[in-house]
């Protein structure tokens, strides 16, 4: 019920932004995000600007959102700075024009460092829920983020009733905010299954100054069929993980799972659950894809925690129209604590996450093509992998049909260090860089990983490089980095 609050169009709630308002907005992913208000602010910044008038707002969001809020905001040059995780393509191109400022972060640090004042708080909370009571209780729909910290911190909250979500999913969530030090106390999850919190977030009904009804679906695009190349990715991370259960580095009821977002995740959870020597498992992971519904229907994933639900809109609605069969088989929480360190380090997850760019040496670039243009972000990859039991990251050897390989002698920008990435798969092979020296670990990840065009050229670079612990060569690590930009091709790197 809703009658206490003031019920509105969302360009009636957008009017209350103006320029300069730093804005908190739910969801994780384009799952949980506003759509109308959203749009409706990108209206009132573009209407603005053709009268010569400056309309810009701050942005705080769970992580990638869709093209109904980054993208519109974006068009409209509405975005004064965001951060964390983006992945529209209108907004990366203002990144990298630097006609907006964007801050990358690891996922799980954004809430607490908001509570802490280490950036400025917002104004507004914008959030998507699926019900919302007269005193103030707020049940998200298929993504979290930060919705309980923006919602807290925020002077006014507006919500958008989507009707497209039912309110039966309630109970899915479990909403846990931990004590900012010097009274944090241990999360109270030991297992992926384990709920420490409410199934909803409660807020101060006083601060609801607008809801708006919608019934809009999720922005969640479909995924590509899996090819040669991320079926072989996902065969050769299964084949590696059934043979560390073997030789009794994994124990034999197997470990929980991280994995990252895209394709290749999908791959992988798939050849997981195809593989007759990976026992039926359970993931603590951040994005619930299409993949983890489809091994639990097949009874090979137990059970899933997550911060959202990014799954195409035909799998949503299988899942909320056989609530009475997922619904004690998924929870959802909010991003600091589906992605947080102390959890990860506790429960002895092993992380699946992709890598945009390897070197030989293990360190890993999630981020920037040809170390400068941002592509995404960082997301939570960090908050896994530092903490994994065993960090693999997975990356095709090749792109742009083969004139760029992902394995370089020293990445262009760096995001995982060579201390956190445990092993590197390509469609090639397996890079376990587990106890190895530098030089070791080059002639591993050349040898297992690297695309066979490319395996002489690394090896000439690593013949001249000074002898030396790390042999970096400082002439020539970035060699076909420059021939790309130049060439086209980094075949025509010359060392």
């Amino acid at each position: 019920m809703i009658m206490a609050y003031k019920v509105m169009t969302a360009e009636e709630a957008a009017s209350f932004i103006n320029h300069g308002d730093i804005i908190g907005f739910s969801g994780f992913t384009p799952a949980g995000c506003p759509k109308e208000v959203p749009t409706a602010i990108a209206a009132r910044a573009a209407a603005a600007h053709a009268e010569g008038k400056e309309f810009k707002i701050g942005m705080y969001t769970g992580a990638s959102t869709g093209g109904s809020l980054d993208g519109e905001l974006a068009k409209a040059n509405a975005i004064l700075f965001r951060t964390p995780y983006q992945s529209n393509k209108d907004l990366r191109t203002r990144l990298n024009a630097q006609e907006a400022h964007y801050f990358d972060m690891h996922l799980s640090h954004l809430a607490q460092e908001l509570r802490y004042g280490f950036m400025p708080k917002p104004k507004f909370a914008i959030v998507e829920a699926c019900s919302l009571s007269e005193d103030g209780k707020i049940v998200p729909t298929s993504g979290v983020g930060i919705l309980p910290t923006i919602c807290r911190l925020a002077d006014h909250i507006i919500v958008e009733l989507n009707a497209a979500h039912p309110a039966e999913i309630c109970g899915m969530h479990d909403i846990y905010e931990p004590l900012d030090p010097p009274c944090r106390e241990a999360i109270p999850v030991y297992k992926p299954s384990d709920r420490c919190g409410q199934p909803y977030v409660q807020v101060d009904p006083a601060k609801i100054i607008a809801v708006v009804n919608t019934n809009r679906p999720n922005e969640v695009g479909g995924f590509s069929p899996v090819d040669e190349v991320t079926a072989k990715i996902g065969e050769n991370v299964a084949n590696f993980l059934a043979g560390e259960i073997k030789a009794g580095r994994i124990p034999a009821s197997f470990l929980p799972i991280q994995s990252g977002v895209g394709n290749i995740a999908n791959a992988v959870l798939g050849s997981l659950g195809a593989n007759p020597d990976i026992p039926p498992f359970e993931m603590y992971t951040e994005v619930i894809q299409d993949a983890v519904i489809g091994l639990m229907k097949e009874g090979n994933c137990k059970f899933a925690s997550g911060c959202s639900l990014t799954v195409s809109n035909p799998v949503l609605d299988e899942i909320y129209n056989n609530l009475d069969f997922f619904k004690d088989k998924l929870v959802l929480r909010p991003q600091e604590i589906s992605n947080n360190p102390e959890v990860a380090r506790r429960l002895g997850l092993i992380t699946i996450n992709t890598a945009l760019e390897a070197d030989i040496f293990g360190n890993v670039n999630s981020t920037h093509v040809t170390g400068t243009k941002m592509m995404n972000g960082i997301g939570g990859s960090c908050d896994f992998t530092r903490n994994a039991y065993i960090s693999i990251f997975t990356t095709p050897s090749t792109a742009k049909d083969g004139k760029i390989s992902a394995i370089v002698p020293y990445v262009s920008h760096l995001d995982q260090s060579e201390h956190s990435v445990k092993i590197l798969i390509t469609e090639h092979g397996v890079a376990d860089l587990r106890g190895k020296s530098p030089i070791q670990r080059a002639h591993c990840i050349i040898d297992n990983c690297v695309d066979p065009q490319y395996r002489e050229m690394l090896r000439d670079y690593l013949a001249k490089a000074p002898l030396a612990h790390t042999p970096l060569n400082l002439d020539n690590c970035f060699a076909m980095h420059k021939a790309l930009i130049e060439t086209g091709d980094m075949k025509n790197a010359k060392f």
